[in-house]
């Protein structure tokens, strides 16, 4: 166990922790989970191996931006997967994973929780729906062979209301439920396994029931950009492969794959609440990391 790791050099495939079907790796701390865990892809990390701190000093979420928590309050983790299926066929794996992270909050908080397309988990706190997990996919690729997955994922867990960001929560100032991070952890890679499993069997193509009966603004009318381009409608439902159905009055249902998804009209560019900005994982990445988080 080392004291903050941000370069693996080697590779020891035993577990730091054993599991049933996962290797768990645990570092005191590390500049970001996500860095480590391509670290160790990259060296032969196998299938379901998990790396996890109860620190990251450089955490982020998409595009660059800063995820930040107390020490020893959220998860902070990353999976690595190497799933047996066709580069295009990944697009659905953020949102299992994101239905497999509200899953174990709802069994650990008793609350409902919501899904925002494709990679916010919310939950309902005093000021209304806040952020209390994230999720960000990169995977490798050559051509339409999948070298590795990874599922970066934070779950605030401890802390008041005032300890967190604007338009954030955690599972205890949203339901009072105290309970550990690793609690949480468990819980995630228990449901993450089922889910995977699953997502494997059906080719890339899973029943996304889950996601659609937790699906946070459906109905409602949303605005997706994406390169500097808005497109405005009714959110009318999800596509097998994850996209989003957007409807506008009078014209047929667009399919969207990729784009920020935030509520109600408005222009491109304009800003918009901290908590309500999410992205799909492209559904053809190559060298350059794809990312939904």
């Amino acid at each position: 166990m080392s004291r903050e790791t941000s370069v693996v050099t080697s590779y020891d495939s035993r577990p730091t922790t054993p599991d049933f079907s996962w290797l768990i790796h645990r570092f005191d701390s590390v500049a970001s989970t996500m860095d480590v865990a391509s670290q160790f892809a990259q060296l032969g990390a196998r299938d379901r191996t998990a790396i996890i701190s109860p620190e990251q000093t450089a955490g982020r979420g998409r595009s660059g931006r800063s995820w930040q928590a107390a020490a020893g309050s959220a998860v902070l983790a990353t999976l690595i997967l190497r799933p047996h299926v066709a580069a295009h066929r990944l697009s659905t794996l953020p949102l299992i994973a994101g239905v497999a992270v509200a899953e174990a909050i709802e069994n650990i908080g008793g609350r409902r929780v919501r899904l925002k397309w494709p990679n916010d988990v919310w939950l309902d706190a005093h000021a209304g729906p806040a952020k209390v997990a994230g999720i960000l996919v990169s995977s490798s690729l050559r051509g339409e062979s999948v070298e590795h997955v990874l599922i970066g994922v934070g779950i605030n867990v401890l802390g008041g209301a005032d300890e967190l960001p604007p338009g954030a929560t955690s599972i205890q100032a949203a339901t009072g439920v105290t309970v550990s991070p690793d609690e949480v952890f468990q819980s995630v890679l228990e449901r993450v396994a089922d889910a995977y499993a699953a997502f494997d069997a059906a080719d890339g193509r899973p029943s996304l029931d889950g996601w659609r009966s937790r699906a946070a603004l459906l109905g409602q009318l949303v605005t997706v950009e994406e390169a500097g381009r808005a497109r405005s409608g009714t959110f009318v439902g999800l596509d097998e492969d994850g996209s989003l159905l957007i409807g506008e009055p009078g014209q047929q249902i667009h399919k969207i794959v990729a784009g920020d998804l935030v509520r109600g009209p408005r222009a491109a560019g304009q800003p918009e609440e901290p908590s309500s900005r999410s992205t799909i994982v492209p559904r053809r990445c190559r060298s350059e990391p794809c990312q939904g988080g």
